[in-house]
């Protein structure tokens, strides 16, 4: 694969959340997969949910960025397997917390759901988990409003699936 293909595929893995600028589209897992065959560029992505608004912009992103290049590309969104918060590795994790959005703990480990109970929470900003969910969505779906006790301030979770 030569460079300029490269450098190209290295500009799509950085293309950031637009929704979490902070962490990346590979970061968060959307990104499924790029090959480079036949002069063709082939990139899969994944929703966080279906009817995800933001997969709109991230297709044109990625686009964008091979047609700067003169590259054809092809953008295919899959829903099988469905995207999962396990995929969102722990430094990503660690940027959402930083960013003031209480990261989701590992699907499964977190058994509290399955017993029709809240999660455990920590609040981003003083690490508490004396918090209190406010509504089911916060800013987007993919994200629940929470607050915590202690600290008062209210937060985004971003839920476990």
């Amino acid at each position: 694969m030569n460079t300029l293909i490269q450098e190209v595929i290295a500009q799509i893995k950085a293309i950031p959340d637009p929704e979490i600028p902070v962490i990346t589209i590979e970061e968060l897992g959307m990104l499924r997969n790029i090959t480079f065959e036949e002069g063709r560029l082939n990139v899969i992505i994944t929703p966080t949910y279906t009817g995800c608004p933001a997969m709109n912009n991230i297709e044109k992103d990625i686009i964008s960025i091979a047609k700067e290049k003169d590259i054809n590309c092809s953008v295919k969104t899959i829903l099988s397997p469905a995207w999962t918060t396990d995929w969102i590795g722990n430094e990503a994790r660690e940027k959402l917390r930083k960013f003031g959005i209480a990261p989701p703990e590992k699907a499964t480990s977190n058994k509290a759901e399955l017993l029709g109970k809240d999660p455990e929470v920590r609040c981003p900003q003083c690490n508490s988990t004396n918090t209190v969910m406010v509504n089911y969505f916060g800013s987007t779906a993919c994200k629940a409003l929470y607050k915590c006790n202690n600290c008062l301030e209210p937060f985004d979770y971003f839920k476990c699936h």
